[in-house]
């Protein structure tokens, strides 16, 4: 049996660097903190490689006394805590003294640091956890510690870091939060000489804001806060218009610091009530002020998750601080920059015209080009016109049909035996008609189409005609509408219900489907580039993950430190929506992160299928219906939506018959049921 030792040192602070020290952004989130605790004011974060090279962090804190800089290294060393009670009262960020033993053991650590008023300070120098040498130095007030060659000596751990842009994206997220957190401290974070971020350090939280996600997302923040006799709120959350796709806006610093507490941000999301929109957050940054002795921070190695006495209680405090806040705010968008956005999506314009196409769409809709682009989607302002001019074709082409059939002479086919079904005529009709047994029911145009032509359908869109896929699907006989949201069919087994917005966007999600996989075919230049704003944190991600958008025809160029410029899109984007489709799908990634091309094609396919489709309360005429009902049957899964909700419910013969008691229950008598009076 193996005997039991010790471990020495080196080895037990590498094992406790495991659970301290994952990641660059660890150890920069430990030497800050370290520094916060010092009562620094001035914190300048140097960072090459996204800190696998190099970290330097350097501030005018307190310092270390130069009899304490060797025992600053050592495991459990500390001067945050000193008795048991002290754990419970935690005042610092810091208190385990498990940060700097932990880093030098698996990295080249310098050390400078003086107090004030001495005459010379000390330089430490630690290599894998040993003492290389310990000399003096110039006395300047504070520390300046830089680390190298993370994870030398542990080469697993090195090998399973992420890219460089997703390590320092965590940098500078874990910067962010501490900025938010200690707004009176000026921030500094450099990387291979670029600034990222710098805040003034006056106290100005909005300030901050505006640094870390831009001056436009801060100026639809808006100011709360609240308090009770065990908690003070107060920070700044922002405007229903403005909601991101997941929770990692959310920013709750408990003490000066930042955890993840899912019950408090649901009680943020549940403040809003009604007013976001279903799979939105909210951005919010709020400061909770408690004493010590309601939380407990001893429950996480990196201390991102707090153990809280009250949390009901504060749940209901930020809910009720939140409904307060819209109470009387006036939440109607600015007109004006609705205005402004509206006008610049009005300047795109299409690089090339295609005459062929224009031609064409004017040969079928029977009306002047000019009201109808080819590239333009459907949406609530030219929807009206777009389906009344289709229609108003339709329904002439169709009473120019009715005129023609009857200025030809028909002859019936009489038959009165037998023998009268080997005649020619009936051989004819027979062989006609038995090779359109594909033939879908409500088909507009009777006459053959060659396979290069399009057909425009019933909202304009053009498409090519694809031949109906066998799916079992019913023949549906149109009858009416219900509040300009569901269409009413029948078919010989029975009486069916069709959710118009889930058919459509079923229809359209396989359209797009095979659109998106042309990617490189088409493109729609802008006259007015589109400048989206993000945060650098972001601004990282969206870099490392440029392949991802290439596949599905975005193409994103640099622009300025926190801006991105798009100069083209994919000439399927619907327009007046460019910005928000391009806005959603980089939501997509920064939420997955590791998406595949594959599913981001799928989410992007899903999306334009919504955004494209008829809405509810929006009536249709018989023929659009019709047509409606034509492309369905044609699908390959006609049954539901892209998100899994069905397009339409029936009830058979059967069900009608019983729940109008044309079938009886068993125990009546026949004699009975036949003196019914129906």
């Amino acid at each position: 049996m193996t005997e039991i030792h010790e471990l020495s040192d080196i080895l037990a602070n590498q094992i406790a660097a495991g659970e301290v020290i994952e990641r660059p952004g660890s150890v920069v989130k430990e030497l800050v903190e370290n520094a916060l605790d010092a009562q620094a004011t001035q914190i300048d974060i140097l960072v090459e490689d996204a800190g696998i090279k190099s970290i330097r962090v350097i501030d005018d804190g307190a310092g270390i006394t130069n009899d304490q800089v060797q025992r600053a290294f050592l495991r459990h060393a500390t001067s945050k805590i000193s008795s048991r009670q002290d754990l419970f009262r935690v005042h610092s960020l810091g208190f385990r003294g498990e940060a700097l033993p932990s880093i030098a053991s698996v990295a080249d650590v310098v050390l400078k640091t003086a107090v004030m008023d001495a005459k010379e300070g000390t330089k430490i120098h630690y290599r894998g956890g040993e003492l290389v040498s310990q000399t003096g130095t110039n006395a300047r007030q504070g520390t300046d510690i830089l680390v190298k060659d993370l994870f030398f000596n542990t080469p697993a751990r090195l090998k399973y870091l992420k890219s460089q842009a997703t390590e320092l994206a965590q940098i500078v997220d874990v910067i962010n939060r501490l900025a938010m957190s200690y707004t009176k401290v000026a921030f500094h974070l450099v990387h291979n000489g670029k600034e990222l971020l710098q805040t003034a350090g006056n106290g100005n939280l909005q300030q901050v804001i505006a640094s870390v996600y831009g001056l436009s997302q801060a100026k639809k923040m808006v100011a709360v806060n609240i308090s009770d006799n065990d908690f003070a709120i107060s920070g700044y959350v922002s405007l229903p218009e403005l909601t991101r796709s997941n929770r990692s806006y959310i920013s709750i610093l408990i003490n000066g610091r930042f955890v993840k507490n899912y019950n408090l941000s649901k009680a943020i999301v549940k403040g809003y009530g009604s007013k976001l929109m279903v799979g939105r957050f909210p951005i919010a940054v709020l400061q909770i002020s408690m004493d010590p002795l309601l939380v407990d921070v001893n429950v996480h190695p990196q201390k991102h998750e707090v153990r809280l006495s009250k949390e009901v209680q504060l749940m209901a405090l930020i809910e009720e601080m939140i409904v307060k806040c819209f109470t009387n705010q006036n939440l109607i968008p600015d007109a004006y920059d609705n205005y402004m956005h509206g006008k610049i999506n009005d300047q795109i314009v299409p690089e090339t015209d295609d005459a062929q196409f224009m031609a064409q769409l004017q040969k079928i809709s029977g009306t002047s080009t000019n009201h109808v682009n080819p590239n333009q989607g459907i949406n609530d302002d030219n929807l009206a016109s777009a389906i009344d001019g289709t229609s108003r074709h339709l329904q002439f082409q169709n009473e120019a049909t009715h005129a023609s059939q009857e200025q030809t002479s028909v002859h019936p086919i009489m038959i009165t035996d037998a023998t009268d079904l080997k005649t020619k005529p009936v051989q004819e009709f027979a062989a006609k008609y038995r090779l359109e047994d594909n033939i879908q029911p409500f088909t507009e145009v009777s006459t053959p189409v060659a396979a290069d032509e399009m057909q425009l359908d019933w909202n304009d869109e053009a498409t090519t005609i694809d031949a109906p896929v066998k799916t079992g699907f019913p023949t549906l006989e149109y009858i009416g509408q219900m509040h300009g949201t569901f269409l009413f069919a029948q078919a010989e087994d029975g009486f069916y219900i069709i959710d118009q917005h889930a058919a459509q966007e079923r229809i359209k999600y396989e359209y797009f489907r095979e659109e998106i996989g042309k990617i490189g075919l088409d493109s729609q230049r802008l006259l007015v580039p589109i400048v989206l704003t993000y945060p650098k944190v972001d601004i990282l991600k969206i870099q490392a993950h440029e392949d991802e958008l290439q596949a599905v025809g975005l193409h994103l160029e640099t622009f300025g430190d926190d801006a991105l410029i798009v100069r083209e899109h994919p000439a399927w984007f619907e327009k007046g929506q460019e910005e928000s489709t391009i806005r959603e799908m980089i939501d997509w990634l920064l939420r997955d992160g590791n998406i595949t091309t594959k599913a981001f094609r799928e989410k992007t396919t899903i999306m334009m299928s919504c955004k494209r489709s008829i809405k509810a309360n929006w009536s249709l005429n018989d023929y659009e219906a019709r047509g409606l009902l034509t492309q369905l049957s044609q699908a390959t899964n006609p049954y539901n939506c892209p998100h899994g909700r069905p397009v339409l419910v029936s009830f058979t013969n059967i069900d009608m018959e019983k729940m109008f008691k044309r079938i009886q229950d068993s125990h009546e008598s026949w004699i009975e049921y036949d003196n019914h009076p129906f």
